[in-house]
């Protein structure tokens, strides 16, 4: 199977707060491929860290003043973003990958359900989302808890940072394209670890 590995940072993870940071990356699970050159990342422009302080939670408060700023900064709208997204998906290594518009394109992330589909929902609309994307995805997390459940690993592993311990995969900048990518490891990681 072939996947998308996608990531976002925002500035919370309220109904109302912003996208700051997208990545994605193709994953084959066929030949255990993460293909980095055909990697994607993008900063979402946003209002200041001080203008957006007195709305923010504590831990991005503390952890995520210079990404907030970067995408202050450096970021394109998100009409901008929308058709980056667009071009991303319209090159031919990228339809050649997928085998897109003959069939959608399947995302791999980790919570996808609960963070990043709404959000992307919400920003780049509906009818975006549904001409490039299928509407099954594979979320890492609910892997994790299925293979906890079978007990093929130890129920530590729903922390993340045991989860990588555990693989031997080792710790990452969480950058979105960082976690875009570690997110695919994971899933490649499981799927040996499982199978034998």
């Amino acid at each position: 199977m072939k996947y998308l590995s996608i990531d976002i940072e925002a500035t919370g993870l309220k109904e109302m707060d912003l996208i700051i940071e997208y990545a994605m990356v193709p994953v084959c699970t066929e030949n255990s491929v993460i293909n980095h050159d055909l990697s994607f990342h993008s900063y979402i422009k946003c209002p200041s860290f001080d203008e957006l302080k007195p709305h923010l939670d504590d831990w991005v408060i503390k952890n995520n003043e210079s990404l907030i700023n970067k995408a202050s900064n450096e970021g394109i709208n998100i009409d901008n973003f929308k058709l980056k997204l667009e071009e991303y998906f319209d090159r031919e290594p990228i339809r050649s990958f997928f085998n897109f518009p003959e069939e959608k394109i399947c995302i791999l992330g980790k919570s996808l359900n609960a963070i990043d589909l709404p959000f992307l929902n919400r920003d780049l609309g509906w009818d975006f989302m549904r001409k490039y994307f299928h509407h099954q995805v594979l979320d890492v997390s609910s892997i994790v808890m299925s293979q906890i459940d079978m007990k093929k690993i130890p129920r530590e592993c729903k922390s993340g940072s045991y989860l990588t311990n555990y693989l031997n995969l080792g710790e990452v900048d969480h950058t979105a394209l960082e976690d875009a990518i570690q997110t695919a490891k994971i899933y490649l990681n499981l799927l040996n670890t499982t199978s034998s």
